[in-house]
């Protein structure tokens, strides 16, 4: 009985959850705004491409 209290006060793979919820968010939110992350990198790529052509 002892070990099985002892199993469910055990938080050392909590910080490996807590990693993977993070991760999985991320993921999501990634997912979610793609269109407006594609546009927003498309962009600042044509303003680096445009300003390194007048060097």
């Amino acid at each position: 009985m002892e070990a099985l209290k002892s199993y469910f006060k055990d938080e050392g793979g909590m910080g490996t959850v807590e990693i993977i919820l993070i991760i999985v968010v991320l993921v999501g939110l990634v997912m979610l705004f793609r269109d407006q992350i594609t546009d927003i990198v498309n962009s600042l790529f044509e303003k680096i491409t445009d300003r390194t052509e007048k060097f």
